[in-house]
């Protein structure tokens, strides 16, 4: 019978896999970045809060695997992690189980984790110096503060007057340092493995931003765009493989998801301090230049030394050559209707931070400087115009290829002086479309828009364009109204009339037509 016994042991003992612990990747062998724009944000800046786009990221990590069952812990992964999005491959068995630690061991994550836990409450007098200690039970917290219940009732942290800080008994084993996604997996022996992890990833957004700088002449634009990315994780990337996504793909709406507990504690109450209490903290020490020297030679004197009957000039050292420019961005590459833009080299995707690196440079783009009004309703006395500026997306004007949507900022040369003249933000643009930036009003060009008799059927209108400026200008007017009769002379843009004429200088135009209509 205890032979018997021993045999059955050992049978169950070889049935039941081997419990090999936990196996933790603290960073990525290399990484790749593909960030997506906010779904719906054609235009507009990026939140600079909490970013409303996606990035699609690719880490290659190096483990090695025990003997049976393990927990593999991938630290470091992006904040926004989506975990059903996570695909795993270069397991020896694949993947039984995924979960994303959102714990994060930090002030309010240890608050957090010792809700309705004791703790101990550290609080020096300020006179004395005594320093006391108590049980403390915390009862709220961390959002809006820290609630904590001792023997003589309820308060609220940091609002006794008194220097006072918790003290835990230990960390809490499932509170992880850095946002994590732990699977549990297989394998047959212990084997060192490459694993590839893909998944999205939240808190990331892109644009573009265009400076224009604007030739003398008027005529002519130099371009340069800088590709912004934004991650507004605490997870930073570095030396990754950054590339962005431009246009909509159609992404699925999906419930917000809690982003991981940790971050500092913000204690809502009064001030322990007035501003006298600690003078030195008001203002940081000011460094000011060193005083000058008694006499100092200029850096192209010629030094003369005299020893000897000898005459030595000392050489000037160069100055060390410029760093090389960087690599040209690469041109966009196709991903069905979409655009693709790959930064031609590794860069760093900082935590809670932006990114510019150089997306295009166009030099000598032609330009055209219109006034542009659209006419909703009788403005009652003149209203200034839009001054607009039109490029022409095509090759022989100097572009000729796809622009992202994002904000320009159009400078002038005044004399010495670089001076922004205005800005725009501007939507996705193909080759071979028209690209408008409203960059400013003009109190010096004007409309002025009226009735001058209407009925149940038409309204008569007069259109008055008046140009106080020494030179003439191209107005451009847009009139969504039915105008009888259909005019040949104007060009026809969706629903509206295209209105152009030329207003000499110091002088106005009239345009008076009957729109047809129904009360």
């Amino acid at each position: 019978m205890p032979r018997f016994l021993a045999l059955l042991l050992l049978l169950c003992a070889c049935l039941v896999p081997a419990q090999a612990g936990t196996v933790i990747s603290t960073k990525a062998d290399s990484v790749s970045v593909t960030v997506y724009r906010q779904p719906g944000r054609a235009k507009g800046a990026i939140d600079r809060n909490w970013p409303g786009g996606y990035a699609l990221i690719t880490e290659s990590r190096t483990v090695d695997l025990p003997q049976g069952q393990s927990t593999v812990r991938f630290e470091g992964v992006a904040e926004g992690l989506m975990p059903e999005t996570a695909v795993l491959s270069g397991m020896p068995h694949g993947v039984r189980e995924k979960n994303r630690d959102a714990r994060l061991l930090s002030p309010a994550g240890l608050v957090d984790a010792y809700l309705k836990r004791s703790v101990t409450l550290h609080r020096t007098d300020r006179k004395t110096g005594k320093v006391t200690e108590q049980d403390a039970i915390i009862s709220a917290g961390p959002n809006g503060g820290v609630i904590v219940q001792t023997a003589q009732g309820y308060e609220a942290l940091g609002c006794s007057g008194l220097p006072e800080r918790m003290l835990y008994p230990q960390a809490p084993a499932d509170l992880s340092p850095r946002p994590t996604l732990s699977v549990i997996a297989t394998s047959d022996r212990p084997t060192r493995a490459t694993l590839q992890l893909t998944y999205l990833a939240e808190g990331f957004d892109w644009a573009a931003n265009y400076v224009a700088d604007m030739h003398d002449d008027g005529k002519v634009i130099d371009l340069m765009a800088w590709l912004t990315v934004a991650n507004g994780g605490v997870t930073g990337f570095p030396d990754a493989r950054l590339s962005v996504i431009a246009g909509q793909p159609n992404k699925q709406q999906r419930g917000p998801q809690a982003r991981p507990t940790g971050g500092p504690l913000r204690l809502q109450c009064w001030p322990m301090d007035i501003t006298s209490t600690h003078p030195s903290w008001a203002l940081f020490p000011v460094e000011g230049p060193p005083p000058p020297a008694m006499y100092a030679p200029a850096a192209a004197e010629d030094i003369v030394v005299t020893s000897q009957r000898r005459t030595e000039r000392a050489m000037i050292m160069a100055a060390p050559p410029p760093p090389p420019p960087p690599p040209p961005p690469p041109p966009p590459e196709d991903v069905g209707d979409l655009k693709l833009y790959r930064v031609p080299v590794s860069v760093d995707v900082a935590a809670n931070g932006q990114k510019q690196v150089a997306l295009l440079r166009q030099p000598d783009v032609k330009v055209e400087r219109i006034y542009a009004a659209s006419i909703y309703g009788p403005t009652g006395e003149s209203q200034p115009m839009i001054l607009r500026l039109r490029l022409q997306n095509r090759k022989g004007d100097g572009l000729g290829l796809p622009m992202p949507s994002g904000r320009v900022a159009v400078f002038e040369q005044v004399g010495a002086m670089r001076l922004l003249a205005g800005e725009a933000d501007i939507g996705d643009k193909a080759e071979g479309e028209r690209v408008d930036y409203d960059i400013a009003s003009s109190a010096d060009v004007r409309i002025n828009a009226r009735f001058i008799s209407k009925s149940d059927k038409t309204r008569e209108w007069t259109l008055t364009l008046s140009n106080a400026r020494p030179f003439a200008i191209t107005a451009e007017v847009t009139i969504p109204h039915t105008i009888d009769p259909r005019p040949t002379d104007m060009e026809r843009r969706g629903d509206s009339w295209i209105w152009r004429v030329t207003v000499p200088a110091n002088e106005s135009i009239d345009y008076a037509y009957v729109e047809r209509w129904r009360r």
